[in-house]
C-alpha cells in the first residue's frame, strides 16, 4: 500500500514500578490466593518491562539508523531513557555507584551496536568486525560485573553465554532486515524479546535471594509469578508490534507485511493461552475480538493515509464497541474478578496511547511519539498483572505451590540448585525459540 506518511505524539513514561489497577482478586475461602504482587515479583516485573523494552527499542533504533529515518534521534533517545531507568533499578538495589557503573557499561554496549549499524551503512567489513569484537569484550566485563554484584549467585561464564545470545539475536535481526529478509528479522526480534524475560527471571531471583530483607523474604519465581511474566510478555509485545506495523503502514514500508504477520502471530499465541485456560471456544472468541480491534487500528491508518476524517471516526467508533464487548468477555471469563468497568478504562488508555503515538508520528512530532510509545509498552504490564491475579485466584490449586527447595528461584544459582547455570541458559535459549507462555499454560492444564 502506498500510504502517505504522517505523524505521532506521545508523553514519556519511564517509571520503574508498575502501578496497580486496583483490582480485587480473590479465591475461594478454603484456599489462599497465590500472590502476583509480592515485593520480589514486582522487582521481576519491573525488570521484565525494562529489559524487554530495551530489545524492542534497540531493534527499532538500529532499523531507523539503517533507513536514515527522520525519527532516528528520538528512537535513540528513548533507548537512552530506558538505559537510565534500568540503571536506577540496579542502583535501587546495589547502590548509586553500582547503578552508575551499570549505566556506563550498558550505554557502551549500545554504542557498539550503533557502530555496527554505521559500519554496515558504509560497507566497512573491518569496522563491523571491530564492533563485534568490542561487544565480545563487553560481554566478558559485564558478566563479571554481575557475578560480583550478586555475590556469585550468577556465574560469569554462563552469563557471557546469555549475553552472546542477546548479541546474536539483535545482530541477526538487523542483518536480516538490511538483507530484505523481513520475516527472519521479525522472528529474531521476537526471540530476543522473549529471551530477556529469562534474563529478568534470573536477575530478580538473584537479587531477592541476596537481599531477602529488601523484598520481605518473598520469591521472584513462583507459578503465579511465571504466569504474570508470561502474560506481560505477549501483551507488551502486542503494543510494540502494533506501533511498528502502524508506522510501516503509513510509510508504505517494504517490511509492512512481515510486521503485520508478527503481530498476527502474537495474537494467535495470546488466543492459544486464553483457550488453554478457559477452553477452545473462549480462545476462538478472544482471537476474533482481538483480531477485530487490530483491524480497527489498521482502518485508522488507512483512513489517515487517505485523509478521510469520516473513516477515522468510524474506526474509533468501532474501537469503542470493541472496548465494551471485550471488557464484558473478560469479566465473564474471570467470574467478575476483573470488572468490566476497570477493563474498559484500561482498554481506553491502550487505544489512546496507540492512536496518540501514531498521530504524533504522522505529524512528525517524534518526541511526543516515542513518549507515547513507551507509555503504551509500559501500560500493558497492568493487564498482565490483573489477568494473572484473576486466573491464579480462579485456579489456586495450579498456582499456589512454591518451587521445590532443592531448586529455589531459578537455575542461575549454582550453589543453590542442582541445575548449573550453563544448563539454565540452554533452557532459556530453547524458550526463546518457542512460546514460553503457551507451554506454561498447557503444562498447568495437564496437572
Amino acid at each position: 500500500m502506498n500510504w502517505k506518511k504522517g505523524l505521532v505524539t506521545i508523553p514519556l513514561a519511564a517509571t520503574i514500578a508498575i502501578p496497580s489497577l486496583g483490582l480485587n482478586v480473590y479465591a475461594e475461602d478454603h484456599m489462599p490466593t497465590p500472590s502476583v504482587d509480592t515485593e520480589a515479583v514486582e522487582l521481576r516485573s519491573s525488570l521484565d518491562h525494562l529489559l524487554s523494552e530495551h530489545v524492542y527499542l534497540a531493534v527499532e533504533t538500529m532499523r531507523k539508523g539503517a533507513e536514515g529515518a527522520s525519527d532516528f534521534d528520538q528512537a535513540a533517545g528513548a533507548l537512552s531513557q530506558n538505559t537510565d531507568d534500568l540503571s536506577k533499578a540496579i542502583g535501587s538495589v546495589y547502590g548509586e555507584e553500582a547503578g552508575k557503573q551499570f549505566n556506563d557499561m550498558w550505554s557502551e554496549h549500545i554504542g557498539y551496536f550503533v557502530d555496527y549499524v554505521k559500519a554496515t551503512d558504509a560497507g566497512d567489513e573491518e569496522a563491523k568486525q571491530e564492533a563485534l569484537d568490542n561487544l565480545g569484550e563487553y560481554k566478558e566485563e559485564f558478566s563479571q560485573f554481575l557475578e560480583d554484584a550478586t555475590g556469585e549467585r550468577l556465574e560469569a561464564g554462563a552469563l557471557a553465554e546469555g549475553l552472546q545470545m542477546h548479541v546474536n539475536q539483535l545482530i541477526g535481526a538487523f542483518d536480516a532486515f538490511v538483507a530484505g529478509d523481513y520475516e527472519a528479522a521479525y522472528e529474531y526480534e521476537r526471540e530476543a524479546m522473549s529471551h530477556m524475560y529469562m534474563v529478568s527471571k534470573g536477575l530478580s531471583d538473584a537479587m531477592s535471594n541476596q537481599f531477602p530483607e529488601k523484598f520481605n523474604d518473598t520469591s521472584a519465581v513462583t507459578p503465579a509469578a511465571d504466569l504474570r511474566s508470561d502474560l506481560s510478555y505477549l501483551l507488551s509485545e502486542h503494543a510494540g508490534l502494533a506501533v511498528t506495523a502502524m508506522q510501516n503502514g503509513i510509510d508504505g514500508s517494504e517490511d509492512f507485511e512481515a510486521s503485520a504477520e508478527a503481530l498476527s502471530n502474537n495474537t494467535e499465541e495470546l488466543s492459544d493461552t486464553i483457550g488453554s485456560v478457559y477452553g477452545e471456544e473462549a480462545g476462538e472468541q478472544f482471537q476474533q475480538m482481538w483480531s477485530d480491534h487490530i483491524g480497527n487500528f489498521v482502518s485508522y491508518v488507512e483512513a489517515t493515509g487517505a485523509e478521510d476524517e469520516a473513516a477515522k471516526e468510524k474506526a474509533l467508533s468501532a474501537l469503542e464497541d470493541y472496548r465494551a464487548d471485550f471488557s464484558s468477555f473478560i469479566e465473564t471469563a474471570t467470574e467478575g474478578k476483573v470488572s468490566a468497568d476497570v477493563m474498559s478504562e484500561g482498554l481506553q488508555t491502550h487505544v489512546n496511547q496507540l492512536i496518540g503515538a501514531f498521530d504524533s508520528y504522522t505529524m512528525e512530532d517524534y518526541d511526543k511519539a516515542y513518549s507515547d510509545i513507551r507509555d503504551a509498552y509500559a501500560h500493558m504490564f497492568n493487564p498482565g498483572k490483573a489477568l494473572s491475579g484473576a486466573i491464579s485466584a480462579q485456579f489456586p490449586e495450579k498456582f499456589s505451590q512454591e518451587m521445590p527447595s532443592e531448586m529455589p528461584e531459578t537455575g542461575l544459582s549454582p550453589q543453590d540448585t542442582g541445575m548449573n547455570s550453563t544448563m539454565w541458559l540452554a533452557v532459556a535459549g530453547m524458550f526463546a525459540l518457542i512460546t514460553a507462555l503457551t507451554l506454561h499454560f498447557r503444562k498447568q492444564n495437564q496437572q
